[in-house]
């Protein structure tokens, strides 16, 4: 089934994030608090996964209250032109480029979290992550793995070889700080985000990016805001499912979720799994259409609190060491966003100060207008279709948080390319096969090793328990915590 627990519960990827959130919650803190210092952690113990120069989204349910939903995405570079992207391949930003990196928004989306829903002094926030960073830790199996899978984006920036040991990846459980990075989270502890946004930093940032050929400078950072807003929803088998507007893609969940609800959904019958692919397939096809900014990897934290507050924090330098380009004065990768944007001309086209198309999906489920559940699944285009799997197995199927968990998925990888994860059943392999789907061997940079996400979930029982999972595909663990 999962943890249990009466009081608050916290479900993250990553033991040390889930430990750091307990502490919070234990001293009075709120989930936002608890979430916040989880997500610091995680921060500096996954860094392929997530980091300061990545960016920031929420799904926030207060008690008796509606949902909000807060978008932390960083923009373009201010300097970007439309002679930078007619001199690209296509006009199209590549994966690893200088011009994919846009402004982060993690610091800033913490803080005015924190302003607006914070219980716990600031500064305490960051203590875990500081010491974490400062005197090292021991670096989780997954992890690990994927450290060493994608040393070659490290290798590529002299910078970012040094600081995360190109030459030599850790593996599981050697050890690792980071100084630079637990100077600059004590920075950001004592003065804020104009630790991050103004002086040092920016400055240091753009010089990095000067020497790739980058736009981003200093005055992006100065530029950059997040903010709240109202989730877009849809109801799926008597609940109403919560997710953030776009420029984040999960109308794709919403839209996929209302194409099953009149079905019979059978689950793990070959029918109601290829009904499903299909239905997710068009969501996307529809999402990639038309989300934009209306002005691979990720980390998730859920948590719950003794009062009821429930959020669902996401961050993300998009793919695995974002641009693989980092700011060595602050031990932090810059994201690669800027690959999210389509061509010129397209509703998603590249713009400056503009929000590319965003694959981090929290999201929140209520019934009868009360908490029923957060979640989400890291994993870029693995989001919305994991949320999706997740949902019909728990809201349609019955099945507990846990169980739903570890069952096998599968992911669309575009062009009619489906990857199966290994457990799933032969007849519902064949059924897939024989729509038409084929397995994408060899594509990309995971060269045909899918990434079937990770998920954290927290959902309400019926007996009005809590009950956290979390996906045995990371390093994370839920945690049931008696508070006060």
């Amino acid at each position: 089934m999962g943890v249990v627990g009466d009081k608050a519960m916290v479900a993250t990827g990553h033991p040390l994030a889930a430990r750091a959130a307990q502490t919070q919650l234990l001293a009075g803190a709120s989930a936002v608090d608890a979430a916040i210092a989880a997500d610091a952690v995680l921060g500096v113990v996954e860094p392929m996964a997530t980091g300061i120069g990545g960016d920031l989204l929420a799904m926030l349910v207060p008690p008796g209250e509606a949902p909000v939903s807060y978008n932390g995405t960083g923009r373009a570079p201010l300097a970007l032109t439309m002679e930078h992207i007619a001199a690209l391949p296509q006009e199209k930003i590549p994966e690893r480029h200088p011009l994919s990196v846009t402004t982060p928004g993690v610091v800033q989306g913490w803080y005015d979290l924190h302003q607006r829903y914070g219980k716990r002094p600031w500064s305490e926030l960051f203590v875990d992550a500081i010491r974490i960073a400062n005197d090292g830790f021991a670096v989780a199996p997954v992890a690990a793995r994927e450290w060493a899978l994608f040393r070659p984006v490290i290798a590529r920036d002299p910078a970012a070889a040094a600081l995360y040991r190109a030459d030599r990846v850790p593996q599981a459980g050697e050890w690792f700080a980071n100084p630079a990075l637990a100077r600059l989270l004590q920075e950001i502890a004592e003065q804020g985000p104009a630790a991050f946004y103004q002086g040092r930093i920016p400055e240091a940032a753009e010089r990095a990016m000067r020497r790739h050929g980058g736009l981003l400078a200093a005055a992006d950072f100065d530029a950059h805001f997040g903010n709240f807003c109202t989730p877009v929803s849809s109801k799926f088998r008597g609940a109403d499912i919560y997710e953030c507007p776009p420029n984040s893609h999960g109308v794709a969940v919403l839209h996929a979720l209302a194409a099953l609800d009149g079905q019979d959904l059978t689950i793990d019958s070959p029918k109601t799994t290829l009904a499903m692919v299909q239905a997710m397939e068009q969501a996307m096809g529809h999402a990639k259409k038309t989300v934009a900014d209306p002005a691979g990897n990720t980390v998730c934290t859920t948590v719950v609190d003794g009062q009821g507050f429930a959020v669902t924090l996401m961050s993300s330098v998009f793919k695995r060491f974002g641009s693989g380009l980092v700011v060595d004065e602050g031990g932090f990768a810059l994201q690669n966003r800027g690959h999210g944007f389509a061509q010129p001309g397209h509703i998603n086209g590249p713009a400056p100060g503009k929000r590319p198309y965003h694959t981090v999906v929290p999201g929140a489920a209520l019934r009868a207008g009360q908490f029923l559940g957060v979640f989400g699944v890291v994993g870029g285009a693995m989001q919305p279709q994991g949320q999706v799997q997740l949902l019909c197995r728990m809201l349609a199927g019955g099945e507990a948080p846990q169980s739903a968990l570890d069952r096998p998925r599968w992911r669309l990888e575009g062009q009619r390319m489906l990857a199966i994860e290994q457990g799933t059943a032969t007849p519902v392999i064949d059924a897939l096969r024989a729509a038409g789907y084929i397995q994408p061997n060899g594509v990309g940079e995971l060269g045909g090793r899918s990434d079937f996400g990770g998920a954290q979930c927290i959902m309400r029982l019926t007996d009005g328990r809590l009950c956290g999972a979390s996906d045995k595909r990371k390093d994370g663990m839920a945690l049931a915590v008696a508070t006060p």
